[in-house]
Parts: C-alpha cells; sequence; structure tokens
C-alpha cells in the first residue's frame, strides 16, 4: 500500500493505442511556454516530466519555467494590458472571442477528454462529458456578461457645494494583470473558471497550472489563440512551485486567484502583502454529507457514494463526513458500502472505468497515510482499506465506521475516496456535528420533508447545500467557501467582482 512505483524518466512510455490521431498528434509536439503570444522554452531550457497516474509511466515533457519566466509573461501581460488591445476592444467583440472558446472547445471535446483522462487519470467519458462541456458553458456564459459590465449614475446631493449642478456615475474596470493558479484535481475547469471571467472584463492574465496536470492549459492555450485572443492576453507557465511564489509576490501583478489547498492559500495571502495585490481563494474543504430517515432511500445511497468518490475523491466539495440518522445508520451505511464497492476501477482512456487512479505517488502516500490512521484510530472499513492492484495509483473505495468526531479521517481532509461515517439524533445533533469544521465549503441533505430541508440548510456553515442531491453546480450560481474554505466566490455574476473594480466619477456642470 505504500510502496513506491518506479517511474522511467529516461524517455516516455509507448503512445496508449486508445489515444486519437489528435491526441498523438498533440502528445509528440513540444510544450513550451506561452509569453506574449509567442510558444518558447524555460529560460534556462529546463523540462520536467508529466505522468500517466495509471501506470506511473511518464507521458512527455513540458518546459519547466520559473521566476524569470514568470517575469517575462508579467511583464507581457502588463504591455498588452496597458496598450489597451484587449481592456478597449468593443465588448461585443471580447463575447465573440470568448464564445468562438467555447464553440472549439466542443468541437475538440474528444482531445481534451483524452489527455485529461491520460494527464489526470480521470474517466474519459467524465473528463469529455462533464469537464470539457462545462468548459466550454463556462466561456459562453461570461461571454454573455462581456456586454453587460455596467457602472450607474449617482444623483450626489454635496451639501457643501450650494447650487452648483454635478454629473456623477461609477465605472466597472478592470483589476488589470492577474495571475491564476489552479490545481491538479480539474485542469481544464479550473483553467475556465479563472479564465472567463478575467477575460470577459478586460483583464491580461498569467495563468500556472498544477505540475502534475499542465498538458490541457497549454491546449487551452492553443485554443484562446485560433479563437482570437491577441497576443499577451493569456500567458501560461508550466512549473512548479517556485513559478507561483514568484507570481504571487510579483510587485506588477495586480491580483492572485488561487485554487488549492488552506495551507497553500495562508502562504499565497503572504506572498501577496507586498503590493496589497487582489487575492481571492478557494481552498479545502470537509463537506458534511447528512442523511434524514426519511430520505429518498436509493437517491440518497447513490448521492452519497457520488459525494465522495466523484473524480476519485479529489474534489474539494466531497462529502466525506456522512451523518446518517441513527435509525438508519447501520442499513444505509452498508448499503453505501455495497455500491461503492461496485465501482469499476481502472484506466482513465477505459471507457467503463468508474474509479481511477489519485493522481501521483505523494497523493497516493498521503491516501495511504489516512486508511491505516482511519484503523490506528479506531475506526473499521466496511469496504476497501487497501491499495488496487500492484500498478498505477489505485486506491480502493473505503468507508470507515465506528469512527469518532476526533478522527483525523474525520476532521482533516483526504483528497481520495474515503468516507467516514458518524450517526446523529436529530436536526440539532446533525447540524451540530457538520459545523464542527475548520472548513465551510459544501454540504448535502437528504430528506422528504421540506421544511427541515430549508431549516437545515440555512444554519449550515458552507457555501454550498445541496438537498437530496450532491455536487449541484451551475455555471451562474456562485461558488466558494465559509470559515477556512476560502474567499470570495467564483462562478455566477458574483466572480465579476473578483476581476473588477470601481471608478467614481464626478463632473461639475
Amino acid at each position: 500500500m505504500t510502496g513506491t512505483l518506479s517511474r522511467d524518466t529516461g524517455s516516455a512510455a509507448p503512445v496508449d493505442e486508445r489515444l486519437g490521431a489528435e491526441a498523438r498528434d498533440f502528445l509528440a509536439r513540444p510544450h513550451r511556454l506561452l509569453i506574449g503570444g509567442q510558444w518558447v522554452d524555460a529560460a534556462d531550457g529546463r523540462t520536467f516530466g508529466t505522468y500517466d497516474p495509471a501506470t506511473g509511466n511518464e507521458i512527455t515533457q513540458v518546459a519547466h519555467g520559473g521566476p524569470e519566466d514568470v517575469d517575462r509573461a508579467v511583464a507581457a501581460a502588463r504591455r498588452t494590458f496597458d496598450d489597451g488591445a484587449w481592456a478597449t476592444m468593443k465588448p461585443r467583440e471580447r463575447e465573440q472571442i470568448l464564445w468562438r472558446i467555447g464553440d472549439l472547445l466542443d468541437a475538440k471535446a474528444e482531445l481534451f477528454g483524452q489527455i485529461e483522462a491520460l494527464d489526470n487519470g480521470k474517466s474519459v467519458g467524465i473528463a469529455t462529458a462533464v469537464d470539457v462541456a462545462w468548459a466550454a458553458d463556462v466561456f459562453r456564459y461570461y461571454a454573455g456578461w462581456a456586454t453587460k459590465i455596467e457602472g450607474s449614475t449617482v444623483p450626489v446631493s454635496m451639501p457643501f457645494a450650494g447650487d452648483k449642478q454635478f454629473h456623477a456615475y461609477t465605472q466597472r474596470v478592470p483589476v488589470g494583470v492577474c495571475g491564476q493558479i489552479i490545481p491538479w484535481n480539474f485542469p481544464l475547469l479550473m483553467a475556465a473558471w479563472k479564465l472567463g471571467p478575467a477575460l470577459a472584463t478586460g483583464n491580461t492574465l498569467v495563468l500556472k497550472p498544477a505540475e502534475q496536470t499542465p498538458l490541457t492549459a497549454l491546449l487551452l492555450g492553443e485554443v484562446c489563440q485560433e479563437a482570437g485572443v491577441p497576443d499577451g492576453v493569456v500567458n501560461i507557465i508550466t512549473g512548479f512551485g517556485d513559478a507561483g511564489a514568484a507570481i504571487s509576490g510579483h510587485d506588477d501583478v495586480d491580483k492572485v486567484a488561487f485554487t488549492g489547498s488552506t495551507e497553500v492559500g495562508k502562504l499565497i495571502v503572504d506572498a501577496a502583502k507586498g503590493n496589497l495585490k487582489k487575492v481571492s481563494l478557494e481552498l479545502g474543504g470537509k463537506s458534511a454529507n447528512i442523511v434524514f430517515a426519511d430520505c429518498d432511500w436509493d437517491a440518497a445511497v447513490a448521492g452519497s457514494v457520488a459525494a465522495w468518490m466523484f473524480n476519485h475523491g479529489q474534489a474539494c466539495t466531497a462529502g466525506t463526513r456522512l451523518y446518517v440518522e441513527d435509525s438508519i445508520y447501520e442499513e444505509f451505511t452498508q448499503a453505501v458500502a455495497d455500491a461503492a464497492s461496485q465501482a469499476t476501477i481502472g484506466h482513465g482512456l477505459d471507457p467503463d472505468t468508474v474509479l481511477g487512479p489519485v493522481v501521483d505517488q505523494d497523493q497516493f502516500d498521503k491516501v495511504s497515510y489516512y486508511l491505516r490512521a482511519g484503523i490506528e484510530d479506531g475506526g473499521r472499513a466496511l469496504t476497501g482499506g487497501a491499495r488496487h492492484g500492484d500498478t498505477g495509483f489505485f486506491i480502493q473505495p473505503t468507508v470507515f465506521v465506528d469512527v469518532k468526531p476526533e478522527d483525523r479521517v474525520v476532521k482533516e481532509e483526504i483528497f481520495g475516496p474515503v468516507v467516514s461515517a458518524l450517526r446523529f439524533t436529530d436536526v440539532e445533533d446533525a447540524v451540530r456535528q457538520a459545523n464542527d469544521s475548520m472548513y465551510g465549503l459544501a454540504a448535502g441533505v437528504w430528506t422528504k420533508d421540506l421544511s427541515k430541508a430549508h431549516q437545515v440548510a440555512s444554519r449550515l456553515q458552507a457555501g454550498s447545500v445541496w438537498v437530496n442531491q450532491y455536487n449541484g453546480f451551475d455555471t451562474a450560481m456562485p461558488f466558494g467557501g465559509f470559515k477556512q474554505s476560502g474567499w470570495g466566490r467564483e462562478l455566477g455574476a458574483g466572480a465579476l467582482d473578483l476581476y473588477t473594480q470601481t471608478r467614481s466619477v464626478n463632473i461639475q456642470l
């Protein structure tokens, strides 16, 4: 369960025969940095390997950008922003370009889905039908907003100005150069969440994808160019933490947006203090999923499995604290374990795969640690509890019972296909336990009692509450967390606030 998987870093493994011609062509090309509209090598010429988590084999080599490359990218973004080619472009023209990005994502859905499955490990079916399709929807949604970024007129009084007349109004203007740092669990989708509102509002940006999953971000850079995004608007730096730190602390970056762990989010806040850049954070979670005895049984079982197994448990919203009303606890948790144990585990490019690998050796070791911790703290695994197979970073779906609120598997974010089930007695007990967390990202509630659903939802300390469903996202709905799950809201109209600032203009007539 804890053995290290070997990696041949000398050369890439043979290209998987399940990949289409476009994917094979993409992998055969050099994977450089996008700076100022040009695909360039890292300043020091370094590269690094990206790996297939189902096998541990190298897929291809990618440019290893560092702080010097960040400087180059920020300078390109600054020149482009100051030139006004994008910020002052007619909103209708920005709208059309963003819409074309969505269309191109749809047209290249098979390509994006296959590369995402290979690089991240997720099912190609889910990557195509969910990640790529939703990313296209995000760009179209924010394309529509490009023509609707409005200010307002203000009927000022100014009592100290006598009889003088004034015309006062506000403008919503772009922030400027935005640094955007995205995680490895939804690489393409998180890029879309960041780029969509930033581009619609006229900003320029430097995007840093996670080092584990850089490939679809580079593909998206090609799509942006094909759609007509001007040179220097979108810059992409593939690299490691030093590149992210350089973006966060750069004095010529006006805003940084980060999705990832709470620990790294705090480091970004500290780095951003130098020039007091705007910061938005979508961070960790340990979400509660509450099942009442009066639930729709079949829907609640299926939904409660998906809550923590979706994307192999690698979701900040994962419902990994399963609270079940005492009267149905034994039967319900067994039903969840039985359903989870039937999931097809395999390579992301296999169309039958439901549960793929976790992303890399580090994540495999982390989840394996929590599997041991669950037993050491007194828990019992109804199913799972070990690695799956002897190749790749696969973890069996695991359901822990007999756990206590203070156990590590209950309190700490695992980011793998592991759930801990606890009992509750009534509404008060359920709400109290659900809110007993440093996080406050999401929650689920399962009940046929509409009044109970509203009462519980209004008391949960979570940015998103899903009733009789889980992961009920929509592009128009704001998403973000309470407490240590983050600052600000992505998606919906609220995301525009992250990328605009207000100017007041007061003219004496």
